[in-house]
């Protein structure tokens, strides 16, 4: 130790040999100490820079308004979590810089080595160096003097979402997925739909400190479920806009069938009445297939495809018809019991003449039986005429 004149008077001045130099540094590269007292209000610093991989950065540090604060010393750490703090760049006035082992050892450098504007310069950054930057100033009287800077690393994400085909039942299952693989920070997703579902997230730390979130959309599949809309929303510090995947359900059921046309209104000698299979299913259908609960289809019955036509109703009709579907799951049906009537409801309170004129097929006969009718009355007055003349 010794006296140094100034402008304040005799000062005391520590000196060191260049190896103590070097023993010094070396242990401030390796300690791990709480926080000195901040007094940000005389280090400007960026609060944060951002930087994509393979780029050059620059953290600048600068003290200001010194007043009458004597600065010896300013030194760079590296604190990439809570519980590390690693020295990374020294300068001294006397000493020069110094660069102590850690992971930006000669990547980094002083921009222009001075106690006023001690900024450095962070070349080829990598994912891991991501974290806080502090510019620290030894100074006297007021001690230690900082400036914190946080370093940004960004990575664009891969994001993808896609449908999950699943077949209806009753428990809850995995039936859309949305992933963001290595971007960093961590993306945000978020799913946009009117089906009753759960999300579940997972986020994964991968070797290069890049983070991959994927999303699954999960619910107890219906077939009323299958075709509704869904999207997954992905969110990301890089992206302009968030990128939006919008996707339909894929619900896999068997055939859902109803046969229409029956208006239980079939009676003796109605023709040309028809009963129509329809069928709900994914996948569609591969073959749909009429059949009575016992016995064979009369010859009155004709059967095209979805279709089943009486051509003319009578007892062999009076039977239960059974239309089955079925797709690649299995076999959907349904059945339908027609009841023959002796005659329409409509013409039971009608006289026979007038129920017989309401059927067109019977008509002739109606007819035939009047014009008979008619000469057998038209005779006697014929008779009465001549014995007149």
């Amino acid at each position: 130790m010794g006296l140094q004149t100034t402008a304040a008077g005799l000062v005391p001045v520590f000196t060191l040999p260049a190896l103590g130099w070097a023993v010094l540094t070396e242990a401030l590269s390796r300690r791990r100490v709480s926080r000195p007292r901040a007094l940000g209000q005389l280090i400007q610093v960026k609060p944060e820079v951002m930087s994509y991989p393979g780029q050059n950065v620059e953290l600048p540090c600068k003290f200001v308004n010194p007043g009458s604060t004597r600065v010896s010393q300013v030194s760079w750490f590296l604190e990439p979590s809570e519980a590390e703090r690693i020295n990374i760049a020294v300068f001294h006035p006397a000493f020069g810089a110094s660069y102590p082992d850690s992971p930006v050892k000669d990547r980094v450098t002083f921009t222009a080595p001075t106690l006023d504007t001690p900024s450095i310069q962070i070349s080829d950054v990598k994912m891991a160096d991501e974290g806080r930057y502090i510019c620290e100033y030894a100074t006297y009287p007021t001690g230690h003097a900082q400036g914190i800077t946080n370093l940004v690393m960004l990575a664009k994400p891969e994001n993808s979402g896609s449908a999950v085909t699943v077949v209806a039942g009753d428990k809850s299952v995995v039936v859309a997925q949305c992933e963001s693989a290595n971007g960093r920070p961590a993306s945000k997703i978020r799913w946009v739909t009117s089906v009753n579902g759960n999300v579940t997230m997972t986020t994964t730390q991968e070797p290069d400190n890049t983070v991959s979130v994927s999303s699954d959309y999960r619910l107890t599949p219906t077939p009323a479920d299958n075709g509704k809309d869904i999207s997954c929303v992905v969110e990301h510090r890089t992206q302009a806009k968030p990128n939006s995947f919008p996707m339909k359900l894929a619900i896999k059921y068997l055939p859902m069938v109803s046969i229409e046309g029956y208006d239980n209104n079939w009676y003796m000698g109605r023709t040309n009445v028809e009963l129509t299979c329809q069928a709900k299913s994914n996948p569609i259908p591969t073959t749909i297939t009429w059949r009575m609960l016992a016995g064979h289809m009369p010859d009155m019955v004709q059967v095209t495809e979805n279709k089943l036509k009486v051509l003319k109703v009578d007892e062999t009709v009076n039977t239960t018809f059974i239309c089955e579907v079925r797709n690649r799951l299995g076999v959907g049906k349904n059945q339908v019991t027609v009841n023959v009537r002796a005659e329409a409801p409509e013409l039971m309170s009608q006289g026979p003449l007038q129920a017989m004129m309401q059927q067109p097929e019977r008509r002739p006969e109606v007819l035939k039986h009047r014009n008979r009718i008619g000469r057998v009355t038209a005779a006697p007055m014929m008779m009465r005429k001549k014995q007149q003349q």
